[in-house]
């Protein structure tokens, strides 16, 4: 296991990073419709983010391979993250300025997590199934700041998010700067080429699987909390569900290190698929009935949990030595970039249309592909 002081580095980073993520998701959508924004538009700026993950991550990640300076990167991205998202005072609420901010903050910010993935692989070395036990403290964060601003914003209003995303931001790049570059002497193994990586069979369906999953998923990170809003459940509720959607998470993550090698990547990853299907119909059509609910956020475990760190160990294994950085900003790009921006774009587009329900139905059917196409093309 990795020496404590380097541990509570690398976990640092993760929890403050994720923390951020755990004031996005939740009450970015919130605050959008506080300031007047209907569901199509708030659909558009929260795919924003999501959509600049397509460029940031593999632009950062190739130059972070040719340089080897990949901390370097992080702490630049994470400085000009927290000064563009201080633009989001002056943009107010112009749909246009807060575009612009998006665009900025996102494009930096989304550079700086797939680097650091791969720093902290190096740093564990032949131990990349202890990733899981580094990544929890991601997932402590963001239930510290989903549960803890949804009482916030009961007390204060929802006009406190922006100022708590800019600390967050800012306390990002702070202890960027105490996290070390991989160990001095450390020699990367030999890569082959990048292309001949991507065209085999097997990478090209993980990344199709890990498009249709995110997607999935677009319509729970935009709409949730307004989805459940509009069913009569309240603002610190929502926090708390948040909450355990990701405590189940963190739980997950401290058995996977022994689950991995038992079951292998394809079998816990058709599971983590076809929960995630049954996740998705369930809110769609249940989340009325509290004890349904609690169950479907339960499968948070299985849906990203499961399914995020059996990509890590999927990408490291698929994009060895100096292949590292752009494999995982590929991952980002293809799964959180695209497939969250589709995902969020079309959720907010179907409640305009056709209503919530619609959103859930979707991403049900995005699982049954992904499981699908797992199912089918993926044999590892």
């Amino acid at each position: 296991m990795l020496p404590l002081p380097l541990y509570l580095r690398l976990s640092g980073f993760y929890f403050v990073y994720f923390a951020s993520l755990g004031v996005l998701l939740p009450y970015w959508g919130p605050y959008l419709l506080a300031l007047g924004f209907g569901p199509a538009r708030i659909g558009e700026l929260m795919a924003i983010p999501q959509a600049t993950k397509l460029i940031a991550p593999t632009l950062w990640g190739w130059v972070a391979d040719r340089t080897g300076r990949r901390m370097r990167v992080i702490r630049w991205a994470c400085l000009a993250s927290a000064l563009s998202f201080a633009g989001v005072y002056a943009a107010g609420d112009s749909y246009l300025g807060l575009v612009w901010v998006t665009l900025l903050f996102s494009f930096f910010w989304n550079a700086a997590l797939p680097q650091f993935e791969a720093v902290t692989l190096n740093h564990l070395g032949e131990q990349t199934y202890q990733y899981s036990r580094v990544r929890l403290w991601g997932s402590v964060g963001f239930i510290a700041a989903a549960v803890g601003l949804g009482f916030a914003t009961k007390q204060w209003g929802v006009s406190i998010v922006p100022a708590v995303m800019l600390a967050l931001f800012s306390l990002l790049w702070v202890n960027s700067l105490l996290a070390p570059e991989r160990p001095r002497g450390s020699a990367l193994q030999p890569a082959p080429p990048f292309g001949r990586v991507l065209r085999q069979p097997v990478v090209i369906a993980f990344f199709v699987v890990c498009f249709l999953n995110q997607a999935a998923h677009g319509p729970y990170y935009g709409f949730f909390s307004l989805y459940l809003e509009n069913l009569g459940y309240t603002r610190e509720f929502i926090g708390l569900l948040w909450g355990l959607g990701v405590t189940v998470e963190v739980g997950m993550f401290l058995w996977l290190p022994r689950l991995l090698p038992y079951f292998g990547p394809r079998r816990l990853m058709l599971a983590a698929l076809a929960l995630a299907a049954v996740r998705w119909a369930l809110i769609g059509h249940f989340a009325r009935e509290l004890p349904v609910l609690l169950f479907a956020q339960s499968l948070h475990a299985f849906s990203f949990g499961v399914f995020h760190a059996v990509s890590i160990h999927l990408i490291h294994q698929f994009f060895p030595g100096s292949l590292q950085g752009r494999g995982q900003a590929l991952y980002s790009s293809l799964g959180f970039g695209v497939g969250n921006a589709a995902g969020s774009l079309a959720a907010g587009y179907l409640w305009a249309g056709l209503g919530p329900t619609a959103m859930f139905d979707l991403a049900t059917a995005l699982g049954v592909l992904g499981w699908w196409v797992a199912w089918w093309r993926l044999r590892v």
